[in-house]
């Protein structure tokens, strides 16, 4: 119990809202030590609407607005009874506790929610701006691309951008969950939001404010209750539906007997009023919500982003998880290893055209051979490059037709194809026509990608890896990983075709979890029932269309996190099954004269307090 209340912070106006609540105990108590009289009835009326004013105000609102059965009306309706019956001990316990019962849920939830805004606290205030030879400090949207802005040692970086000068380490804790330092130099990425720690650093901003990593996450945070769970939704519903019935049933067990069969009308009405503070559906309409908060905080806390209930809990119905293999499975960190020129061409010559094409693009596998050619690239005139998604990149150099990419782009020229290496991705070169030579550049699997891969299997999970690569690196990657189906050679486009197999061979329940990090990504992050994305390497288009985002580029994050969706699931339907079964028991037992106020209470309050705190487990454990 006390780890589950840890946390519980109080804000000013709950703060107040405690007093009010202890001053009406106060009242209340020494009005029950009083002789009965006009002094008694006016301090139990006194103590009675410093516990209950919020609930009858709320209640007269939502009547306005047409809303004739909510909660507050069902607690108004049964206490107003309580007090014209004279049972005022009774009237005021249940304001009292149903207040008490708001006031933890409200503070639940604001930890929740803390859990996810602690990920992104860490909007930063202002900007150094180099303005001529100073720097001014202005607000981060006041920063454009391609300025230069200065960050003192304790200082958040307020936009995306790139290390000019300097070296030094990075607290990125917030937002990707990892405890380490990261260390930094020029030409490093730098991410909104990470903490300088001891060096003074430049940087060349990449991304407007409204654009960076740390703007995006508050949009998220902002907007991750908007898209809700089935099993919220539902919930919401039965309560309209459910309300009504109730106060029905109610009206008709106060008048029916009396009217019919000679019961004592004080009786009767006793056990309506008492049948009304039962069937309040509290413990449904807050514990449920509470639970899927409480989940995406600890999804938070974990580094990953999900921008929805809904999402969290279909991660309960995948049993496939499909991922992209660079930069998601391996590092995206790639390196030459092998230049293998034709006759009469040199190592350098060749890695020179190929670099001088790559030069302006932003994949990883065309940023390492670019910074692996050591000669000076501006003898290298471009013209008319034309990129072709899934084949390669074609340029004029120096008055040469350059061709560099896969076997799909030299599809038009006879070459007799060298032996592909196993261990890396082989580029081939074609000059004037002419097959020039390949280059082999090699990408390793991340620390942890095998961890992730066995601890899906362990959840009974099927793997799959869709690549662009040949046949002979995706297999080897999948091999050493352990995955089990690799599909190879394939375009952005052929992705999606397969996530639509996999789909078309699933049941209704059965969903597909893709994970991706690169722009031509983002096709198949729609198209899967569940898209996840690396945030801190991925690509913006591919962020924009996954409905998970991975802080940290960890893929161990998945399967840690459709436990926390598991273990969601199982509280959400503890809180449902227990609240409905309580209340059963106790309606029956209100109807038939055999609960009082007091048990009332419990079934109300007590049922949603346990389920409140049931739900806060999820938060502990994790």
């Amino acid at each position: 119990m006390k780890k589950t209340l840890e946390g519980l912070r109080l804000t000013t106006s709950q703060k107040k809202r405690v007093l009010v609540l202890t001053t009406s105990v106060i009242v209340g108590l020494i009005a029950f030590l009083l002789n009965p009289g006009m002094l008694q009835t006016a301090l139990y009326f006194v103590a009675y609407l410093l516990a209950g004013a919020p609930v009858l105000i709320n209640a007269l609102k939502h009547f306005s607005q047409g809303d004739f059965f909510d909660e507050n009306a069902l607690m108004s309706i049964a206490t107003i009874g309580a007090l014209i019956l004279g049972q005022y001990p009774e009237a005021i316990a249940v304001m009292l506790f149903f207040e008490i019962g708001e006031l933890i849920e409200d503070t639940a939830v604001d930890r929740s929610k803390r859990s996810i805004s602690e990920l992104v606290a860490i909007k930063p205030e202002f900007a150094n701006l180099k303005v001529g030879d100073s720097y001014q400090e202005v607000a981060p949207e006041k920063v454009n691309i391609g300025d230069t802005i200065l960050i003192k040692p304790g200082e958040k970086i307020p936009v995306d951008g790139t290390i000019l000068t300097g070296q030094s380490s990075l607290n990125t804790a917030a937002l990707t969950g990892e405890s380490l330092p990261r260390e930094v130099e020029p030409d490093t990425d730098v991410l909104s939001g990470s903490i300088n720690l001891d060096g003074t650093l430049t940087m060349t901003v990449t991304h407007a404010y409204n654009d960076s990593t740390v703007a995006k996450i508050l949009d998220l945070v902002q907007n991750s209750d908007s898209n809700k769970a089935d099993t919220e939704k539902f919930i919401t519903k039965f309560a309209h539906i459910y309300t009504p019935v109730v106060v029905l049933f109610a009206a008709l067990l106060a008048f029916v007997p009396p009217l019919f069969f000679g019961g004592v009308w004080a009786d009767w009405i006793q056990r309506a009023l008492v049948f009304l503070v039962i069937s309040c559906p509290c413990a449904l309409v807050l514990s449920v919500p509470l639970a899927f908060f409480a989940g995406l905080g600890a999804t938070s806390k974990n580094g990953v982003l999900i921008k929805g209930s809904n999402y969290l809990e279909a991660l309960n119905e995948v049993d496939t998880v499909v991922f992209d293999k660079t930069g998601t499975l391996t590092q995206g960190s790639f390196t030459v290893t092998k230049v293998t020129p034709v006759s009469g061409m040199t190592k350098d010559d060749l890695l020179g055209y190929t670099a001088a094409v790559e030069q302006n693009s932003t994949h990883p596998i065309a940023r390492s051979i670019v910074n692996s050619f050591d000669g000076d690239l501006s003898q290298y005139t471009i013209t008319n490059s034309v990129e072709t998604s899934g084949h390669g990149v074609q340029a004029d150099v120096n008055g040469h037709e350059v061709i560099v990419g896969n076997e799909k782009a030299l599809a038009n020229i006879t070459v007799d194809m060298p032996e592909l290496d196993s261990t890396g991705t082989t580029i081939l070169v074609a000059i004037d026509g002419q097959f020039s030579g390949s280059i082999i550049v090699a990408d390793e699997p991340k620390p942890d990608s095998q961890t992730s891969i066995n601890d899906l299997k362990q959840l009974d999970l099927e793997t799959v890896m869709l690549t662009g690569d040949n046949h002979a690196v995706g297999t080897t990657v999948a091999n050493k990983l352990g995955l089990n189906k690799v599909v190879t050679n394939l375009l952005p486009a052929d992705k999606v075709s397969e996530i639509k197999k996999i789909q078309a061979n699933q049941s209704d329940t059965q969903k597909v979890a893709f994970v991706g990090d690169g722009i031509n990504d983002a096709p198949v992050l729609v198209q899967a029932d569940v898209g996840i994305a690396m945030g801190a390497l991925g690509s913006d288009a591919a962020v924009e269309a996954a409905d998970m985002i991975i802080m940290d580029d960890k893929p161990s994050r998945i399967a840690s996190t459709i436990d926390i969706a598991k273990q969601t699931r199982r509280i959400v339907m503890q809180n449902i099954v227990f609240a409905l079964v309580i209340k059963a028991i106790f309606l029956a037992l209100g109807a038939f004269g055999l609960a009082n106020m007091w048990e009332a209470v419990f079934a109300d309050v007590g049922v949603t307090l346990l389920a409140i705190l049931n739900s806060m487990r999820i938060l502990r454990k994790h």
